[in-house]
């Protein structure tokens, strides 16, 4: 048993290695980013210390006046892949969570501007919340979903994974091809148009249309100490 005996998808948060993003996969956020849509996906990595668990604050770095939500499906690894064929990367899939790539958007400008990366915009302790793990049964189409986002309460991010640029299959294939992908990695497919700011105290809700158990938890936004 040992260590495998631990290591349950359903919490891959605590032991998954790798969280890989992807940047620019939907048209109409592309658009309102003033950004090229591109001929391949931007790639970029958060630390696995950067996930927050369902019901943990969202934690903004002191050094951001400019926190935004990006809301974005997760895709769960099940097994290790290393350039997996895109016809076949759907059974590398376990699960799907809902996720957000917490981004200081300010932070990220001027990375833009001096060609840096974006690390300190992206990447930084909780800035990728997490929701409960659905496993793969419960999502047959996962590019047939309408995910959404509120702020205290009010809708600010609606987004139909049918806009996706890239598919999910292409995404896998693409990654692996770079990073070999283990179980309990997770990839974060990209965000929909209204990404947005939030302050101190606000309150973030978010979930998939039809899909019950992504509870919509309500997740307080808090300074890092």
């Amino acid at each position: 048993a040992g260590m495998a005996a631990h290591r349950q998808l359903s919490r891959f948060w605590e032991w998954g290695k790798n969280i890989v993003c992807v940047g620019r996969n939907y048209a109409d956020h592309a658009k309102e980013m003033r950004s090229p849509v591109l001929s391949e996906p931007v790639i970029f990595l958060k630390p696995s210390t950067a996930y927050a668990p369902e019901g943990s604050p969202i934690l903004m770095p002191a050094y951001t006046r400019n926190l935004h939500h990006e809301l974005e499906l997760g895709v769960v690894m099940g097994r290790r892949g290393r350039a997996v064929p895109e016809a076949a990367a759907m059974d590398y899939v376990a699960g799907y969570a809902l996720c957000l790539d917490m981004t200081a958007r300010d932070v990220q400008d001027e990375c833009k501007k001096k060609g840096l990366p974006w690390t300190l915009a992206k990447s930084f302790t909780a800035s990728c919340p997490v929701s409960a793990f659905v496993p793969k049964e419960k999502i047959p189409d996962p590019h047939n979903l309408k995910l959404w986002l509120k702020v205290n309460g009010e809708l600010r991010q609606e987004g139909e994974t049918s806009s996706m640029i890239f598919s999910i299959p292409y995404i896998i294939s693409y990654i692996s091809k770079i990073i070999t992908l283990e179980e309990g990695d997770i990839i974060l497919t990209g965000t929909p148009k209204g990404v947005g700011p939030v302050k101190e105290n606000d309150e973030i809700q978010a979930g998939i249309h039809g899909v019950p158990n992504v509870s919509s938890a309500t997740l307080p936004v808090r300074l890092q100490e």
